[in-house]
């Protein structure tokens, strides 16, 4: 499980060091800082960054929301992003609108409307509203990560490096080649949202990831994957099994 990777944007030392604290303080990873808009976006370009932070104002213009506008027309450029201002002119309000921030905040922030204001920003990207205030579901899908709200703290885990999901009434186990984990999400949702080119059910209660995949054992109903784990194919999901290698 990784930390999510956030860029600061914002000119004022004082404010970049708060944002620094309480980011690091909460197990984020802040991958860098940035005074003016070339910065931002060599360091956007240069780093694996998940949530943008961005100050509107920039040496007191608004290249905040010039960065903002940038990255909405790049290609597969597009990530979370979250605005913080003292501004409280309506003109810049009406043009930071149009970029479709995640979150808009006034300064001074507190430490919980920033954290607050992340978890918004990945649901809202991701089109999954309110999964972090819900009592049925802790986790964010994406095409590549899982964002994984854990006490106060979002965790990413990557897609492809999930070898299987085994299936506990409301919980899903996430296994991966280093570790095991646990998410409150149900086999319904969990399925609806992964790809269902690179996963696939063999069991009602395990999804595999079809790259993992090293043998299949008809005759034994079995699975075998990357690092020797064992799955169960029951005779409902055999129809996948004709693209693959098998032992009878």
């Amino acid at each position: 499980m990784d930390n999510i990777n956030v860029l600061i944007i914002e000119d004022t030392p004082v404010e970049s060091d708060a944002l620094v604290k309480v980011l690091t303080e909460n197990n984020y990873n802040v991958v860098g800082v940035a005074a003016n808009y070339n910065d931002a976006l060599k360091l956007f370009y240069q780093n694996t960054v998940d949530i943008v932070i961005i100050d509107v104002f920039l040496d007191g213009k608004p290249d905040g929301i010039t960065f903002a506008e940038t990255i909405n027309i790049v290609p597969n450029g597009l990530k979370p992003f979250v605005f913080l201002t003292s501004s409280k002119d309506r003109q810049i309000f009406e043009r930071a609108k149009l970029t479709k921030p995640f979150s808009f905040l006034l300064k001074p922030f507190n430490e919980l409307e920033i954290l607050y204001a992340l978890e918004m920003a990945v649901e809202k990207f991701y089109g999954q509203a309110n999964v972090f205030h819900s009592e049925d579901q802790n986790t964010v899908v994406s095409n590549d990560s899982l964002f994984i709200k854990k006490n106060k703290v979002l965790k990413k885990v990557q897609v492809e490096d999930i070898v299987y999901i085994e299936v506990e009434d409301r919980y899903c186990n996430i296994i991966t080649e280093v570790e095991k984990f646990v998410i409150l999400i149900s086999l319904t949702k969990i399925i609806q949202l992964l790809d269902a080119t690179k996963f696939c059910q063999t069991h009602r209660n395990y999804i595999v990831n079809i790259s993992k995949i090293e043998e299949i054992i008809v005759n034994d109903n079995l699975v075998i994957l990357k690092g020797n784990h064992k799955v169960t194919l029951s005779d409902k999901y055999k129809d996948f099994v004709k693209n693959f290698r098998i032992l009878r």
